[in-house]
């Protein structure tokens, strides 16, 4: 069982349609045609949207999205039409809101790894493989790899868990011109943004991408590399062998799992509220990654 502890209600607004509440974001149509998207302020973890919330956590995804999608507009194009709030749209949407182009969205995660942790490490630690991509002997939990590597994944449903496919496969869904592009594009766009976050004191670990075709074109959508969508280490005390701190959500699964919460991720029952500590600690973890990564205050 996952999903929603408490789904909530979408906002409405004259003239916009709702279309979809995610795990972050709620998408509506204008009567224009074009999306808008609000980043809220959920958090989700082990496949469930929280009953809590981090302040500020989706102006924060939203504008280090709008930094990167202007340092890699020369690598791909990217949704975004105008940052410009709907007439008649609640001033909190300020800050948050993307009105974005209408795309064929490619029903893939689009997975880039420079290091080895989390679902593929798990793999590689039975197999010597992620993806089905053969790594060498001897990597360990935070290695860096050889070189990038391209790591497809379905796209779930809220409450569903993403899972790792093959590269023939994503072949067998989108087609072989397709996939080629997709994961070109992904480990074009990987290995610039990876660059950007060393000259800043972080590694990113790995990350997730999402596309969307319009006419000819591969178009990059949705978030990009924020701290929801990416592992961020910092470099200065990044160690193989074991894991690494990080400046994303690991802090809630970490409390979510440990005896504190009470909470078994393995049962039925939903996962608890968090505390203050946690909240106030996470929504410092975001901020900090903003502020390392453009060099700016958040404000």
């Amino acid at each position: 069982m996952s999903g929603f502890v408490e789904k909530p209600e979408p906002v409405e607004v004259p003239g916009l349609v709702h279309l979809h509440t995610g795990k972050v974001r709620d998408l509506y149509r204008a009567e224009s045609g074009e999306l808008v998207m609000v980043a809220s302020d959920r958090m989700s973890a082990y496949d469930w949207v929280l009953p809590t919330e981090i302040p500020d956590k989706g102006r924060v995804l939203t504008q280090l999205s709008l930094w990167w999608f202007d340092l890699l507009a020369d690598l791909v194009p990217h949704h975004v039409l105008s940052t410009e709030l709907p007439p008649g749209a609640p001033a909190d949407w300020a800050g948050r809101t993307l009105i974005c182009r209408n795309l064929d969205m490619v029903p893939v995660e689009c997975v880039a790894r420079g290091y080895l942790t989390g679902s593929g490490l798990a793999e590689y630690e039975q197999n010597r493989t992620v993806c089905g991509l053969a790594l060498p002997e001897g990597l360990v939990d935070g290695s860096e790899l050889p070189s990038p590597i391209f790591t497809p994944a379905t796209k779930a449903e809220v409450g569903e868990h993403d899972e790792n496919v093959s590269y023939e496969e994503v072949a067998r869904q989108t087609g072989a011109e397709t996939a080629a592009k997709l994961r070109q594009a992904t480990l074009a766009v990987y290995s610039r943004a990876r660059d950007i976050a060393r000259d800043r004191g972080i590694i990113l670990a790995d990350t997730k991408f999402e596309f969307g075709i319009a006419g000819p074109d591969l178009v990059l959508a949705d978030e990009v590399l924020t701290p929801d969508s990416s592992r961020f280490w910092p470099a200065d005390t990044w160690q193989p062998g074991r894991p690494q701190p990080s400046f994303d959500k690991q802090y809630v699964r970490d409390w979510l799992t440990s005896p504190a919460s009470g909470w078994d991720r393995h049962g039925d029952t939903p996962p608890p509220a968090l505390p203050e500590e946690v909240v106030e600690r996470t929504r410092a973890k975001y901020i900090e990654a903003y502020e390392r990564l453009t060099g700016t205050t958040w404000s």
